[in-house]
């Protein structure tokens, strides 16, 4: 019997993480079945310890249960005790669950190696205090950015998480009120307002002349993120599918030992989004 894996999250309908590791599977020609899990809102423990009694081996965590998800984790990895978010759980031969993150090295290897922006010395903007931000704080910061601002529409939360990851005031968290008159040279959105179509209230005019927006959610049309993007000189307006692709990898590396090629499975999900399928 092949090797059970899954994505929990609710939704979960639409993601495409079971099509991405059956490529990986079929690349590296390892035996495994990967499917969704729709989590329950109220009960996200009790789905991960049934999915794991029924031999389970590993499960990826997306929206809204990644915090959850750290906690219930009985080891974790450096990066994701540090984030205090988990996106990878893993269950050993002693039955213990580990957690990772791989969040933070799919955006980075998205961000840079597929796509080329250089965090050296940039201003950037996260959007959001939740699972998804956290994530990706550490490795922005080890990637050379001078000075980050979380913004959050819940201020507190986003004070609170810059507070964690302080580094000689390079590290702020504010309300996105507070954005005004500031600039940036890159703009994140790890918020799910694009579930609904929505952008979180930034001001017009904190994009930088020449700077990059970067939509941690993916669709196969522009999501409303990069439509504000491109509405506001955004010389690049990206979505996450390449995160997406590039952190499963990660994931995949942790629980089957070796690590995939996946500019084929970008290239081929790009493919398949501009013949006009969704999903």
């Amino acid at each position: 019997m092949p090797d059970r894996y899954a994505v929990i999250g609710n939704p979960i309908s639409h993601s495409k993480s079971p099509q991405i590791h059956a490529e990986f599977a079929l690349q590296t020609r390892q035996s495994l079945e990967y499917s969704r899990l729709l989590g329950d809102l109220t009960d996200f423990a009790g789905d991960v310890r049934r999915f794991f009694a029924d031999a389970g081996r590993g499960l990826n965590v997306t929206v809204p249960f990644k915090v959850q998800a750290w906690a219930l984790a009985n080891e974790r990895s450096p990066q994701a005790e540090l984030a205090g978010a988990v996106n990878t759980l893993t269950q050993l031969p002693n039955g213990r669950l580990r957690g990772d993150n791989t969040d933070g090295a799919g955006l980075m290897r998205d961000l840079t190696h597929n796509h080329g922006f250089d965090v050296r010395g940039a201003r950037v903007l996260l959007l959001g205090a939740g699972g998804a931000a956290q994530g990706v704080i550490q490795p922005l910061l080890a990637a050379g950015a001078t000075q980050l601002v979380i913004a959050n529409r819940t201020a507190s939360k986003a004070v609170e998480l810059a507070e964690k990851f302080a580094i000689a005031g390079a590290v702020n968290g504010c309300g996105l009120e507070a954005l005004a008159g500031q600039q940036f040279d890159l703009i994140v959105n790890a918020t799910s307002a694009g579930l609904t179509n929505a952008v979180p209230a930034i001001p017009n005019d904190c994009l930088n002349a020449g700077g990059w927006i970067y939509d941690m959610l993916y669709s196969d049309q522009c999501t409303a993120f990069q439509r504000w993007g491109l509405a506001h000189g955004a010389a690049r307006a990206l979505d996450g599918l390449g995160m997406l692709v590039e952190q499963a990898a990660e994931s995949f590396w942790l629980w089957r030992g070796v690590r995939p090629e996946t500019a084929p499975i970008i290239t081929q999900l790009r493919g398949v989004a501009a013949a006009g399928s969704r999903g």
